[in-house]
Formats: C-alpha cells, structure tokens, sequence
C-alpha cells in the first residue's frame, strides 16, 4: 500500500542500490588500473583511458577518472632543479655607505581606487631611503634618470640589488 502512495513499483523498492551489493561490478578494471599505473608512473589517467579501450574495455573517461581517483592513483610532480647562475654567488655585504642600494617597488591605490606606484631606493648600510619616486605610471626612462640623480649626488654604488619581480620586465618596441 505504501508503494503504492508513493507511486513505486514493489520489485524496484526491493531491488538493493548498486553501492550496496558486495560484489565491486569494476573490480576488474581497477586491477588492471593499478598495474597498468604501476608500469607507466609518468602517465596519467587520460593515456590510461586510450590504452584501455585499446585493450578491449568498454569505458569511458569519466569512469576511468572516477576510480583512478578512488584508487588514489596519481602522476608524482616533477621537482624543478634549482638553476646555476650569478644569484648563487655571494653578494657583497652592506658594510659601509653606499656599498649596496636596494631598489623595490610597491603599489598602492588613492581614495578613487586609482593606481600609485611607488619606487623606493634604500641604502642598505645606514637604512637611509636616499630616493624614492611616486607617481601613477614609472616609466623605464623615468627610473634610470632617477638613479643617475642620485649617482650624481651621492656617488655610485657597488651593488644595485632588487628582485626579479614582473615590474622589471621590459618589451623592446618592435621597429
């Protein structure tokens, strides 16, 4: 009667859910998932979904996504090596005045959301902030006519030091 209310066919009512039966329908499969992995460590699920179907299974991608990540199966990240270069080599330290100008640049925004940039040269000995240039927009010209400034005022540096940041990237006009 109550399947009936429902609108619930008895034999469906009774018939367990797939989940619950004890009997993995994909036991198969997944074995052959592991030990296709384990001989191909650099592959991912993808090239194993093509070389399934080559062998003969009937899937698809999803199912070889769905219990590659059931089986937590995954492709191990390649380290990066770290790159030999002049950034290895010790930098002078900063025991007298004028010795090491660090340059930075920070960004910040006015009451109007617009953009300020802000260029800032610090002598790393005496802490002293012997430049510092403020404006919407520093141009590559702007900054080196700066610097050649405070050269001419103060002397120049041994080392000029700043990072690599996305602020130094500079594209030659194409002529």
């Amino acid at each position: 009667m109550a399947c009936r209310l429902v609108g619930l066919s008895r034999s469906a009512y009774r018939r367990p859910l797939k989940g619950d039966t004890v009997a993995d329908p994909d036991r198969a499969l997944r074995q052959w998932l592991r030990a296709w992995a384990k001989d191909h460590p650099r592959y991912g699920y993808r090239r194993a979904y093509h070389d399934a179907r080559a062998e003969g299974w009937v899937v698809n991608h999803k199912k070889i996504q769905r219990l590659w990540r059931d089986e937590g199966l995954r492709v191990p990240q390649r380290r990066r090596r770290k790159r030999v270069g002049s950034s290895t080599v010790d930098a002078p330290t900063a025991d007298a005045p004028n010795v090491v100008w660090a340059v930075d640049f920070q960004f910040d925004a006015d009451e109007h959301g617009r953009p300020i940039k802000i260029c800032s040269i610090v002598d790393e000995h005496t802490r002293e902030c012997i430049g510092d240039l403020v404006e919407r927009s520093i141009t590559a010209d702007r900054l080196t006519a700066h610097l050649e400034d405070l050269v001419a005022a103060r002397g120049a540096p041994a080392v000029l030091r700043s990072d690599n940041g996305p602020e130094f990237i500079w594209a030659a006009p194409v002529s």
